[in-house]
């Protein structure tokens, strides 16, 4: 009989899962509390990089999960993911050394660029840093398109996608889950994922799962569509930008890589966009910028900032739930769809559940 796997969420991370589950012969259904695509994912940067990390075996983590999206490529080519590199210039002296002296330590490849480099590669630019570091293996992925991308791969391999649903509990009988429960009656089971986000804490809580998500508001900005001002993306002081494939620019408004610790908004979003559209005409001072959108996001965040992946609770249950979701999402579709089957990985050992269980 073809086992059924039930996944909550279908943000960037539901989706790799479902693709690889769906690849393997599992009978697969994805349920939504919202549109298919996420909500997470949905207010995402879309950054996926290496070059920020919590340690080295975080490093390596994310090293690993951007080959992942080389190889998720290789099989969907028409995956919304680029590869155009990244500049970073936040730092100067001391501090920009000790970075490039990190990351070369750890072997990321990166190279030390000049000022005319700078300005080649983003013309337009008011300011031009002295120098900057190039890191070429980093990449983009649009979060909603490569979710619902994803997702479409899935439902041509049999899978089922379901919004509007919101799960109510996850039922279980003799300590295997057996079912979720909706509105209408339930939806059987034999293995249930766990890939909400933030809405994943509730559903845990009866098994005494307690991450301790933090709430980590954050606000991405995207501008009208104008002339192509860059090719790649740029971390100038305290900003991460990139031009998406209709020119907008797109930025978060308080961007802080791993390190954000922002619990409340400081200000509306509004006036987040309207600070941060203040910033982007000063750096292109040759463009008529106007702000399109401004999209409010709650990053997945465990309470020690690692991924929450693994078995939890009752058999036939398991979870993912993650900051850096993007960056990670190819990989964790491989591993999570591997342990479900019962080949458990070495590269999620750091981050199991055990660690939250109260």
């Amino acid at each position: 009989m073809v086992e059924r796997v039930v996944i909550v969420g279908a943000g960037i991370l539901g989706a790799m899962a479902a693709y690889r589950l769906a690849r393997a012969g599992y009978a697969v259904t994805v349920l939504d509390a919202a549109t298919p695509g996420g909500v997470a994912t949905a207010a995402t940067f879309g950054w996926i990089n290496a070059s920020f990390y919590l340690d080295d075996a975080h490093h390596r983590l994310r090293v690993e999960a951007i080959a992942a999206w080389h190889r998720l490529q290789a099989e969907l080519t028409g995956l919304p993911v680029a590869w155009p590199g990244c500049l970073w210039w936040e730092e100067s002296g001391a501090d920009f050394d000790a970075m490039e002296a990190r990351l070369t330590a750890l072997g990321y490849p990166l190279e030390r660029w000049n000022s005319d480099q700078v300005s080649k590669a983003v013309p337009g630019l008011g300011e031009v840093p002295e120098a900057a570091l190039h890191f070429p293996g980093e990449g983009v992925a649009e979060g909603t398109g490569t979710a619902r991308y994803v997702l479409h791969a899935a439902a041509d391999l049999g899978a089922r996608i379901i919004g509007g649903t919101a799960v109510r509990s996850v039922e279980t009988d003799n300590g295997r889950v057996t079912s979720l429960r909706l509105a209408g009656g339930t939806i059987p089971a034999d293995h249930v994922l766990i890939a909400a986000g933030r809405g994943s804490a509730a559903l845990l809580s009866p098994f005494g799962i307690d991450m301790g998500l933090l709430p980590r508001p954050a606000v991405t900005l995207r501008t009208n569509p104008v002339a192509a001002v860059m090719d790649r993306l740029i971390v100038p002081p305290g900003m991460e930008i990139r031009q998406d494939a209709e020119g907008r620019i797109v930025a978060p408004t308080s961007p802080k890589h791993q390190e954000d610790a922002t619990e409340e908004l400081p200000e509306t979003p509004d006036k987040l966009a309207d600070a941060t559209m203040v910033r982007l005409k000063r750096m292109f001072p040759g463009l008529d910028l106007r702000w399109e959108d401004a999209l409010l996001g709650w990053r997945p965040m465990p309470q020690d900032g690692f991924p929450a992946v693994g078995p939890a609770g009752p058999d036939g249950l398991y979870v993912a739930v993650m900051h850096s979701g993007m960056t990670l999402a190819a990989l964790m579709g491989e591993l999570v769809a591997a342990e479900i089957g019962g080949k458990m990985s070495d590269w999620l050992q750091p981050y199991r559940l055990e660690r939250f269980v109260t």
